[in-house]
């Protein structure tokens, strides 16, 4: 079945046609539920809920751009929305370097899933911004509006974010879900 005959069939509640588009969509929009979420549960649910939002609202699809896109906008956003919800304010150490930077041969030994990890661990407030501007792209604006906080904060969040994954790269500290080997 090609993305129209599943987005048309979809709209009409068909469940073959849900199930195709889930089968279709699912293992990206689980990892870029990965980049907002703690961990793999919470991007599970998180997933469970795009999908519903979109099978709810696939009729206002209008063909404007990227199916796929519009369908990565309600993932995110469901993910934004359950940060509001449980936005706690975490207390963070003032003496975070200046040079949030990693080298590319800090980087070059160290598997993406590591990182992903890494990212994971970080607050609330930090991942979510971190995750919008450096990997999907998003300006500060953009965040301020999604998020309901100032420019500045989420340029603050994000060198914080930077520093704290920095620091965990720099001095190795172990995610609790991965172990890096050192090979020798």
């Amino acid at each position: 079945m090609d993305i129209e005959k599943i987005i048309k069939g979809c709209s009409k509640n068909n469940p073959r046609a849900q199930e195709e588009l889930y089968l279709l969509y699912k293992d990206t929009l689980f990892s870029l539920s990965l980049k907002y979420c703690k961990n793999e549960d919470e991007a599970e649910d998180n997933l469970h809920n795009a999908f519903i939002e979109i099978f709810t609202n696939i009729g206002n699809y209008k063909n404007a751009g990227s199916f796929e896109g519009w369908m990565k906008r309600i993932t995110i956003n469901k993910a934004i929305d359950s940060y509001r919800k449980s936005i706690q304010l975490v207390p963070v150490k003032d003496n975070l370097p200046d040079d949030t930077d990693v080298t590319e041969e800090e980087m070059d030994h160290l598997p993406a899933d590591y990182i992903l990890a890494l990212v994971q661990q970080l607050p609330d407030q930090y991942r979510t911004v971190f995750s919008l501007y450096e990997l999907d792209d998003y300006s500060h604006k953009e965040i301020a509006q999604m998020l309901q906080i100032s420019e500045s904060t989420s340029k603050s969040n994000l060198h914080r974010a930077k520093a704290m994954l920095k620091e965990k790269i720099t001095n190795r500290h172990p995610s609790p879900n991965y172990t890096v080997s050192h090979g020798k």
